[in-house]
């Protein structure tokens, strides 16, 4: 009688759900390559995600049979780039039988080649980031799309962070995607002046993400964390894949040093808890560290010549180099507010100096500079102003005038948490 094998010497399948829970962790985490890999082939990368999305299939069908591949990025990016490869020759097909005919009629002079740039960046995710980010697209298609394919969000998760119904966000994906396929948008980073002009508007995509994390507009909850952290994941890359371009090592310790704070944001029940009710304690002193180091980098990088992302990441600097609220440096703030209002000019930067002058020479000749901001269009519907104006006033001991403007503040924000607090703040004046 031959002996049956014991339970334990049968191989283990791979359990359905854990398989399933691995896929989606590695494809988060690895489909910005393996798209921007993709886009390089086809040089669309609307295509290129769906390629990838062709990938991530295959992988729901195998793995959970044959178990998850000993480098799974790897697995998928193959798997990607075959399905890639097999689009190309379709497409070469065609075009074969267009030189055929094309051999019949006479050669034209090739166009001469453009000389290189010696500071080109042969880097597949530095594509993919411009392409995204291309000034083509407006300022919430390119936030969409970045999150997208780059933060490896889904489309709910988008509508979700800044609530807006999901079939907007489908539409702003599908029509990016559909506006750099029309447009002919090159697949590349650009040259020289070209590439500045871009990498603005890359810079700009990120820290509004990160914004609309550290500080919602809108929706119940004052913080939405993740997306502080897909912003700064985004930074940390573009510094690595641009480590010479010293606006983006400013954006990144801006983005280290305000997330330094995130802990002591909020209070136990998630409401707002102002800068100068924090507990520094609670401030992550490692993303502190790596903040001071971007800003090192950025300054070494500037030639002297700081830019706006470099010069917030120096205020943000003074704050985390304060042990208490009381040792902030408020006079150093207001000179770089002044040097951030010259190099880029903006009436929230001016909001922002004078609360500044406000803790450096005090409330009254801060109120000034406020009132000269409140016929501003942009600050029309601005509840910061008002909030600004409210404290200065309360400062001064005009209670009834900053009451009426906390209560005013609170009628124009969006978020409930940030209204709570001004109708309490409102409710605290005698």
């Amino acid at each position: 009688m031959t002996s049956q094998p014991t339970a334990a010497s049968q191989p283990t399948p791979p359990r359905p759900d854990r398989t399933v829970g691995a896929i989606e962790t590695v494809f988060r985490m690895e489909s910005p390559r393996i798209i921007a890999g993709v886009a390089r082939v086809v040089r669309d990368v609307g295509i290129a995600e769906e390629l990838a999305q062709d990938a991530l299939v295959a992988a729901l069908e195998q793995w959970p049979r044959d178990g998850v591949p000993d480098n799974p990025g790897a697995w998928l990016m193959t798997a990607a780039r075959h399905r890639a490869v097999d689009l190309v020759r379709r497409r070469e097909n065609y075009a074969r039988k267009l030189a055929e005919i094309g051999r019949a009629l006479p050669a034209a002079a090739a166009p001469p080649e453009e000389p290189a740039d010696p500071d080109d960046i042969d880097d597949d995710l530095l594509r993919l980031v411009f392409t995204a980010c291309h000034p083509v697209l407006s300022t919430e298609a390119r936030t969409a799309l970045t999150l997208r394919l780059l933060g490896g969000l889904t489309t709910a998760e988008i509508a979700r962070a800044f609530l807006v119904p999901e079939p907007t966000v489908a539409q702003r994906i599908v029509r990016a995607k559909r506006t750099l396929a029309t447009k002919n948008v090159a697949f590349e980073v650009p040259h020289g002046p070209d590439r500045e002009a871009r990498l603005g508007s890359v810079l700009d995509v990120i820290y509004l993400i990160f914004n609309e994390g550290y500080a919602a507009t809108a929706g119940d909850d004052w913080l939405r964390p993740s997306l502080c952290e897909d912003a700064l994941r985004l930074a940390r890359v573009l510094t690595a894949l641009m480590p010479k371009e010293p606006e983006v090592h400013g954006l990144t310790a801006l983005l280290e040093l305000q997330a330094s704070r995130t802990a002591a944001r909020t209070g136990p029940s998630g409401e707002p808890v102002l800068l100068k009710d924090q507990n520094r304690s609670r401030w992550n002193r490692m993303l502190i560290a790596r903040g001071f180091a971007a800003l090192g980098r950025a300054e070494a990088t500037s030639g002297g010549s700081p830019g706006p992302y470099l010069l917030q990441a120096a205020i943000a600097a003074c704050h985390a180099h304060a042990y208490s609220y009381e040792e902030t440096d408020w006079s150093r703030i207001a000179t770089l507010y002044g040097l951030l209002a010259s190099r880029s000019p903006s009436p929230v930067v001016e909001l922002n100096r004078a609360v500044a002058v406000s803790k450096s020479q005090g409330p009254a000749e801060a109120l000034a500079l406020v009132d000269a901001l409140a016929g501003d269009p942009a600050l029309r519907d601005y509840h910061l102003l008002p909030s600004v104006r409210g404290d200065l006033l309360a400062r001064l001991g005009r209670t009834p005038e900053a009451r009426a403007e906390f209560e005013r503040a609170a009628s124009l924000t969006r978020n409930e948490r940030e209204r709570e607090l001004l109708l309490r703040r409102a409710a605290e004046q005698p």
